[in-house]
């Protein structure tokens, strides 16, 4: 039987911790940064976890990690 392939995008943007759970990076901090405040660019620079409802879209695409 051949090898499932991992998505390389998705394997770029999501990492998976010992504990199961899978962390992501926040959204909003790629331009117009001058207009946010230092609190709310801190504050997303944080990872955050997946939802469990988005797992399922996620870990097919992850069949080894």
């Amino acid at each position: 039987m051949s090898k499932i392939k991992t998505i390389r995008s998705v394997y770029k943007r999501f990492k998976k911790n010992p504990s199961g759970l899978v962390k992501r990076k926040r959204a909003n901090l790629r331009h117009l940064l001058f207009k946010k405040s230092s609190k709310r660019k801190r504050h997303l620079r944080q990872k955050a976890v997946v939802l469990r409802c988005d797992l399922v879209h996620i870990l097919p695409c992850l069949p080894y990690v």
